[in-house]
């Protein structure tokens, strides 16, 4: 029986954006009856995106096995989406995506330069003006100091971490009324919310590849080191998730900033194709294969390669290994339009084409043979080399 869809007949008018869609040679509309008939643009068709097509689609199946060539009836085949020249639309192929050790992220700093609503509490390292009307040699500007404290004349060390611009001064009043009437002390802040301007210099890339962000992989052990909050597990999490965890943590060290993880680079995803196939190895899975992708990136399979029982091994979640027996012989003939075997591949998947009855036999026959002859020729050699020393 003919191929159904030989598309000898085949006609496309590249300049005038317009074609005739084929159904079949005249041995396949002999084949097909009245459903080969030649398909037309009907009324309200868009030449070349919206008009039918005869084909076979696995929804028709509703569950009760493959469909077969003579199932085939007309099907949109073509549209035309954003973002693309020809075809659908690209749905997410996970609803969320969630981090694996060797994810490479990068992490965006913004200081959102928001409104607090308490009174600024003062740091190590804030610089503020102490003023007196009373004196002033009084007046300077001092940092605090890493144990917290400012140094001023006559009142020494005092403390100021942890301490609003309105309680430092009214300590300092209280104070300085021991030498003076009206000691009239003002406190200015002259360098304040030093944390968040370290923070911002530690992760600051706008001398080199720009912005100010830092750029991490995912630990063997499912964590990433960020600058003042250490080590934060991000394994399993999504986006989402690790963006409210380092933003919470990093409250509670400053105000002001906010993070934005960015995942830059997913960690590498292989597949591995061996057997009968005419490049085995390992490739990259750089986006949704199946077995027959598979099959493509090995470029195919060699004289004597079993399709009909092609081994996929996996590995599950507790990392026992699984596998699953597939027949793709007739999908790749084109004799299954529809077939159910043509299974997704995930990291680490192995498939195995392995060889047909045939071609094992006659392995095992050429190697005895080779062998045989191999260990002939030294004894043909040695019985010559004797015959030859006897005659001589």
């Amino acid at each position: 029986m003919p191929f159904p869809f030989h598309h000898q007949h085949a006609i496309v008018n590249l300049s005038l954006l317009c074609c005739i869609v084929w159904t079949g040679s005249a041995d396949s509309q002999e084949y097909y009856g009245a459903h080969s008939a030649l398909i037309a643009s009907p009324a309200g068709c868009e030449p070349c995106r919206t008009c039918p097509i005869q084909g076979v689609d696995c929804a028709d199946g509703n569950g009760m096995g493959e469909l077969r060539w003579n199932d085939h009836r007309p099907i949109p085949w073509q549209s035309v989406a954003h973002g693309e020249y020809v075809g659908p639309s690209r749905p997410s192929h996970v609803p969320e995506y969630r981090l694996r050790v060797d994810d490479e992220i990068t992490f965006v700093y913004r200081l959102t330069r928001e409104e607090i609503g308490h009174p600024y509490e003062l740091n190590v390292g804030d610089e503020v003006r102490v003023e007196s009307l009373a004196d002033e040699d009084l007046d300077r500007n001092v940092i605090v100091q890493p144990d917290g404290t400012i140094t001023l004349p006559l009142v020494k060390a005092i403390r100021a971490a942890g301490r609003t611009m309105a309680e430092l001064e009214e300590d300092l009043e209280e104070r300085y009324t021991k030498y003076f009437r009206t000691p009239a002390i003002t406190v200015t802040p002259m360098q304040v919310n030093t944390k968040l301007l370290d923070l911002r210099n530690t992760v600051d890339n706008r001398s080199g590849v720009g912005g100010q962000s830092v750029k991490l992989v995912v630990s063997p052990d499912g964590t990433v080191q960020l600058p003042a909050v250490g080590s934060v597990p991000v394994q399993g999490l999504s986006l989402d998730e690790i963006k409210f965890e380092i933003d919470a943590r990093y409250r509670n060290i400053t105000e002001g900033i906010e993070v934005t993880p960015i995942l830059s680079r997913r960690a590498p995803r292989f597949i591995y194709v061996l057997g009968n196939v005419t490049q085995p190895g390992r490739y990259d899975l750089v986006g949704p294969t199946t077995v027959m992708q598979a099959l493509a990136l090995a470029q195919g399979t060699q004289n004597g390669g079993n399709l009909r029982q092609i081994v996929v091994f996996r590995r599950g979640e507790d990392w026992r290994l699984m596998a699953t027996l597939i027949d793709l012989r007739g999908a790749i003939l084109g004799k299954r339009p529809i077939p159910s075997d043509e299974i997704w591949l995930r990291d680490s998947d192995i498939v195995l084409v392995p060889s047909t009855p045939i071609k094992r036999a006659g392995d095992v026959l050429e190697q005895g043979f080779t062998n045989g002859v191999d260990r002939l020729i030294p004894l043909a050699t040695g019985l010559g080399l004797l015959q030859l020393g006897i005659v001589n």
